[in-house]
């Protein structure tokens, strides 16, 4: 199953089954290949159909693969290390600024390579963050911050919540409507 299929339009796919995979999930790498993943009670023809129902949703991953080639979002590993490094002294001392605008107190920061994730906070005040947040606009990067601190008063997604969140960063609806566009930049 491992090999690459040829796909409509000479679109290769690399179907992989995977033991403990729960459901089908397509994968567009930085490089524009596309993976499926195959969960171990699923079949190839199934696997196929779901990806010719994607196929849009494969080229506007592809599409923006290509944007970020071609803007060299790309990294080579050196890259990649310097960026982390960078995180790891930009994106704590930023929470805790930002922290300290609110009133706020964090017990742990982290920075991880999340894969779905740009931050998270759990109720014991660990806020954990994305390394590739230092890779977008600063207002952007704030915005997710800001949401995670809020957290700290109130976790989840309520409509106070939103309110907090509201109050701390005006603009958070534009930052939000970019992370939306930019979820390419996860992978």
């Amino acid at each position: 199953m491992r090999a690459g299929v040829p796909y409509p339009a000479a679109l290769e796919i690399d179907f992989i089954r995977h033991p403990r995979a729960r459901r089908y999930i397509i994968r567009v790498r930085p490089d524009g290949t596309v993976r499926v993943t195959v969960p171990r009670w699923g079949s190839r023809r199934h696997a196929e159909h779901f990806a010719a129902q994607q196929r849009p949703w494969i080229e506007r991953q592809r599409r923006h693969a290509d944007e970020n080639r071609q803007a060299g979002l790309q990294h080579s590993p050196d890259d990649l290390k310097a960026l982390r490094r960078r995180a790891l002294d930009e994106l704590p001392q930023r929470l805790h600024e930002l922290a300290l605008q609110h009133g706020l107190s964090v017990a742990k920061v982290s920075i991880r390579n999340q894969r779905w994730r740009w931050g998270s906070c759990s109720p014991k005040g660990h806020i954990c963050l994305n390394w590739r947040l230092v890779l977008m606009p600063g207002t952007v990067r704030d915005y997710v911050i800001i949401h995670e601190l809020m957290h700290l008063r109130r976790l989840d997604h309520s409509r106070v919540f939103w309110k907090l969140v509201a109050a701390a960063c005006p603009d958070y609806k534009t930052a939000r409507a970019w992370l939306r566009n930019s979820r390419h930049l996860l992978h």
